[in-house]
């Protein structure tokens, strides 16, 4: 009998391809896990690849100490429910080893992940770290190959990538040198969502309207919280909203939705015309913190 594999199907085969490639390929993988959406879909996709056995890479998180809480609580019970080890590293304690300098108490500290990820990788040794990033999130994210060649000092060269012609994939790096990897890449946020349902996976609760406290900013919703507080003048509202992506509290936005069931979401999301980051990140409206830039430093 002739199985038809649906569109799903074939993403997931890419994806499972190409972890088991990694492993092949990469002595000390890691994979980029915080708990979002995507890495979770990344997570299903490994056990596929990868089970009964353990996955041969630990999970690693680049935490920047102002991540929701809800996320954090889900990433530390979920790496526990797969018996997976979690690799946490701290942009705080970046800051307090003068690796990382703000400019001011309040400054956002997302792209100073980079340091952090970057010392992560020279502490452990890692030749991949796997990540969850879509070609469909940002232009920059565009630019990207499946796997992404970083030199030694971490930097991305749009201009200096590998082809993979027929999908094969050029993983050799020399010491130092490092690569990261997108199985993910071809996927769609409407895809990430379908799998979700297929799979029935479950996810931190703020990926689903709740009533937030939150201020207009910027043409932006910000979430009132002690690390964001209200600025003076400013009218805080209660709203049904969701994220459709998490991050750092001082850049990750909601928008106002209803959708409480993966149904809904998958309804929304079919209907509009912004992407998830151009709705949400705040980090990504302003030249000076391009994504491009970021990755060019080191970003995931």
């Amino acid at each position: 009998m002739t199985r038809y594999f649906s569109h799903l199907d074939w993403l997931e085969s890419e994806a499972i391809h190409i972890l088991r490639e990694v492993a092949g390929q990469c002595a000390n993988p890691s994979l980029l896990f915080s708990g979002g959406k995507d890495s979770l879909c990344i997570l299903r996709i490994a056990e596929k690849a990868f089970r009964p056995g353990r996955f041969p890479f630990p999970l690693l998180h680049i935490d920047t100490g102002h991540n929701y809480r809800e996320v954090v609580d889900f990433r530390d019970r979920r790496a526990i429910e797969l018996g997976e080890r979690l690799i946490v590293r701290s942009v705080e304690d970046s800051i307090r080893r003068g690796a990382v300098v703000l400019k001011s108490p309040d400054e956002s500290r997302n792209k100073h992940q980079s340091v952090t990820l970057l010392e992560a990788i020279d502490e452990f040794g890692f030749d991949a770290c796997i990540g969850g990033a879509r070609r469909d999130e940002e232009k920059a994210r565009a630019k990207e190959r499946i796997f992404s060649f970083r030199d030694e000092f971490g930097q991305w060269d749009p201009k200096n990538q590998r082809p993979e012609l027929w999908d094969l994939y050029n993983a050799r790096r020399f010491n130092g040198e490092n690569m990261r990897v997108f199985p993910i890449s071809n996927w769609t946020e409407f895809d990430v969502w379908q799998y979700i349902a297929r799979e029935r996976l479950e996810l931190p609760s703020i990926y689903y309207a709740h009533s937030r406290r939150v201020v207009r900013r910027g043409g932006a919703l910000q979430p009132v919280t002690d690390i964001t507080p209200a600025l003076p003048g400013e009218t805080v509202e209660i709203l049904s909203v969701r994220f459709r992506t998490v991050g750092d509290i001082t850049c990750t936005a909601p928008v106002e939705s209803q959708a409480d069931t993966v149904e809904k979401v998958l309804s929304e999301t079919a209907g509009t015309r912004i992407t998830e980051r151009g709705a949400t990140r705040l980090d990504d409206q302003t030249s000076d913190a391009s994504m491009e830039q970021r990755k060019k430093e080191g970003y995931f």
